[in-house]
């Protein structure tokens, strides 16, 4: 049984070119279309065993976040299903979800409450989460008053501290100061230790050979290649190199003298 299971997944965004667009075209009851389309994802099977760390890896837009936020059934796809075998945290936009005029407390149980953890057990594991956190008073305090540093910090210490089966990070460890960031990387690596299933997107790719076992390369929202992490970085590298050479060219012209 894998741990997840992804099955002709496709995503359709419907874009707009000006916001009265999508009032246009609820008014005219969709017989007029005043938006194109574009494909997040397009008819993405594939599936990610127990226990291993897998990197996502393509370039921007390839439909990697998409992925991820499909699986944590943030978003629902257009077509196709998942299957998710064990309890799943993910670490996706830091504290996206968090209630400002709640404490930092409250907002832990609520992120609980929303990955169907029971408060019981939210409860039994605050001390930990706080600790991990390191906002100090602040944690009882409404996250208003919080900076940005200290909301990363609490939304870290919370998806991370509930014992996952699955857990999908999303450029995560790319936030914090330097010394927190060393602290989650312990805490991720000592869930791959244990035997967790981590999905993992990074561009880093000192961290991506660091910590996975195999990758997956997407592009377009379609899978070009699955397999052990040193056999697919090379296509992931041939991808990116080939979008640097189309990439448009920035020409400086020199002022003229006065």
């Amino acid at each position: 049984m894998y741990a997840i299971e992804v099955k002709d997944i496709s995503k359709k965004h419907n874009i707009y070119e000006r916001p009265i667009d999508r009032l246009k075209e609820l008014l005219w009851r969709n017989r007029r279309c005043y938006h194109r389309e574009f494909w997040a994802l397009r008819d993405l099977t594939v599936n990610f065993e127990q226990g291993v760390t897998t990197a996502l890896l393509g370039p921007n837009g390839a439909g990697k976040s998409t992925l991820l936020q499909i699986i944590a059934g943030v978003l629902q796809p257009t077509s196709g299903h998942v299957r998710v075998n064990g309890r799943l945290t993910a670490i996706l936009e830091l504290g996206a979800g968090f209630q400002p005029d709640y404490s930092g407390r409250e907002n832990v149980i609520l992120n609980g409450m929303i990955l169907g953890i029971p408060r019981s057990e939210m409860l039994e594991r605050m001390d930990e989460i706080a600790e991990f956190a390191e906002i100090g008073d602040f944690f009882d305090q409404p996250i208003g008053t919080y900076s940005s540093g200290m909301v990363v910090r609490l939304a870290f210490a919370s998806a991370i501290n509930v014992n996952p089966d699955i857990l999908l990070v999303d450029e995560a460890l790319a936030v914090g100061d330097a010394a927190f960031q060393k602290k989650c990387v312990k805490k991720i690596r000592a869930l791959k230790e244990s035997g967790k299933t981590i999905l993992f997107v990074s561009h880093n790719m000192a961290q991506v050979t660091r910590f996975c076992d195999q990758a997956v390369v997407l592009n377009g929202g379609r899978l070009l290649k699955q397999g052990p992490i040193d056999e697919v970085i090379p296509l992931y590298e041939e991808i990116m190199e080939d979008q640097a050479q189309i990439a448009p060219k920035v020409f400086t012209q020199p002022v003229a003298a006065v």
